[in-house]
């Protein structure tokens, strides 16, 4: 019987876990620190549009994980900043139903933003799939995660990464559909996840204050570095119209915990966590580089929140007029 070992206790994993929990998927939710003692001690607090509900998970501290078998799937949901180093510590795990076996023959699923970890996955794991998720999810306080997506909790989309599908995809997909999500295979998942990553490039400037207009502008600007970068790189994003799946009815509820202007971004300040501002707009200022492509929106949001982070963290003093500073330098 297949189970899924979700390796990252925040928005995503947790809720993965929660929804799992209540359809009777087998999982197992690994995470460390203060997160996931309160989960261990008290159960998630995991609130949906219809309302909140206390439940008890199947959770493990990383200091004692689970034991893995052939049947697992590994679901990495920490963040794509701390994806390698979590990939060094599973990889080369024991398989205790197997002689000399070790984790990195199991499927393993990427959830991170970014483009950077199925490329890690794959120097160690021989089955590595992408998974690109939109889910208007919030973790800020310990032991507490929301999702407000309506009525099914996000939109996934999962291939093999670098391409096709295969039964592992679809079979993942389908226990998605199962646990609440509006699910789907690509047979190139690097389109859905460039696609997803035009969008979080804006996700930063949720930590600046500013004018709208300074904000559309300076959105745009970076949404335009990232289309000719990853044009350049070789990348042709998904368009919404290429789904599989009706999504049309799919959408953020009202006054179901979730506001805008916090996302991912903004919670990982919020609660003084790392920065994964390296991973998207210090993506496209990486390809940027190593194509030839000018990209200095990307590289000014990527130097002033990599301060912010040097210096402790969040504290509403950014401004979008030091963006365009830096850029008219």
């Amino acid at each position: 019987m297949t189970r899924y070992v979700i390796i990252g206790a925040g928005a995503i994993g947790a809720s993965l876990a929660g929804q799992f929990e209540l359809t009777g998927i087998s999982y197992a939710l690994v995470g460390r620190g203060a997160q996931i003692k309160h989960i261990q001690q008290n159960g998630l607090s995991f609130q949906r549009p219809s309302g909140t509900r206390q439940i008890n998970l199947n959770a493990f501290d990383l200091s004692n994980p689970p034991e893995l078998n052939s049947d697992d799937i590994l679901l990495l949901t920490v963040k794509s900043q701390d994806a390698a180093t979590a990939l060094s510590f599973w990889s080369w795990r024991p398989l205790q139903d197997q002689n000399d076996g070790v984790a990195a023959s199991l499927p393993i699923v990427t959830f991170q933003n970014g483009l950077a970890t199925e490329a890690a996955a794959l120097r160690t794991f021989s089955h590595v799939y992408g998974a690109s998720i939109m889910t208007p999810a919030r973790f800020t306080e310990t032991g507490k995660v929301a999702v407000g997506g309506d009525p099914q909790l996000g939109i996934v989309t999962v291939g093999r990464f670098p391409s096709r599908n295969d039964a592992t995809s679809e079979l993942i997909v389908t226990d998605l559909i199962r646990a609440g999500y509006l699910a789907e295979t690509s047979a190139d998942i690097r389109r859905w996840k460039s696609a997803k990553l035009l969008h979080n490039v804006r996700n930063a400037l949720e930590l600046f204050d500013g004018t709208d207009d300074q904000a559309g502008s300076i959105g745009a600007a970076l949404g335009q570095e990232a289309r000719d970068v990853l044009q350049a790189a070789g990348y042709s994003p998904a368009s919404p119209i290429e789904r599989t799946i009706d999504v049309s009815n799919w959408k953020t509820a009202e006054n179901s915990g979730i506001q805008s202007g916090q996302q991912s971004t903004w919670q990982s300040f919020k609660r003084g966590a790392s920065s994964e501002v390296d991973y998207l707009n210090g993506e496209i200022v990486l390809l940027g580089r190593l194509h030839g492509v000018p990209t200095p929106y990307n590289a000014a949001v990527q130097l002033l929140t990599g301060k912010l982070e040097q210096n402790g963290g969040f504290d509403g003093t950014l401004s979008l007029a030091a963006i365009q500073a830096l850029v008219d330098r």
